[in-house]
């Protein structure tokens, strides 16, 4: 396991297992800190791998309550050691399971960076040819895990609650009233870089 660094953390890495925190998500840490102030809130990091993104959250908003969630028994292992590393065991629960179920409740704001680019592209990111393919790639055209995690915050989200999501390097985010704004723009974006590759 190997350590490095993240929002000024240091955070545990299992390498081709689970995937490594990147520097391009410390914008969604930062958008997410910004939609929570210093309020209480509920957060959701979604498929939350190294659970990087939930610690710093929990660092930086001091009186949210973080869940992390994720369907991979590995990553959900390293994400409770780097918890526990940074002693936010009070704050930040991480759970096994998928998107949003293991969580009870209403949410006051979903984060996610998952798998979006198509398994047919495979061949043509070797930028994450060492990370779990699971982790980045989805079948046909990438989108069915932000369409499905959508149709969940729908139902999920308080009232005033938001999602934030990084979708190929953008950070895209919408309050519960526009998040089908968020799903056309998610949909746009995919049809660019199809036409793009």
């Amino acid at each position: 396991m190997g350590l490095i660094p993240f929002c000024g953390l240091g955070f545990g890495t299992r390498p081709g297992v689970v995937m490594t925190p990147r520097p391009a998500s410390e914008r969604l840490v930062r958008a997410a800190v910004g939609l929570v102030g210093d309020r209480p809130a509920r957060v959701v990091d979604v498929g939350t791998g190294s659970g990087a993104l939930a610690v710093a959250i929990a660092a930086r908003a001091p009186r949210a309550r973080v869940w992390a969630t994720d369907s991979s028994p590995a990553a959900v292992e390293l994400a409770c050691a780097n918890v526990r590393r940074h002693g936010l065991l009070h704050r930040v629960v991480v759970l096994e399971g998928d998107l949003l179920d293991p969580v009870p409740g209403p949410v006051d704001l979903v984060v996610a960076n998952l798998p979006y680019l198509p398994l047919a592209e495979r061949f043509l990111h070797q930028d994450v040819a060492d990370e779990p393919p699971e982790a980045v790639f989805a079948p046909d055209d990438g989108l069915e895990p932000y369409r499905r995690l959508l149709e969940a915050a729908e139902e999920r989200l308080a009232p005033d609650g938001a999602v934030v999501l990084q979708f190929r390097r953008s950070v895209l985010h919408a309050g519960r009233e526009r998040l089908g704004v968020l799903r056309a723009r998610l949909e746009h974006e995919a049809i660019l870089a199809r036409e793009a590759a």
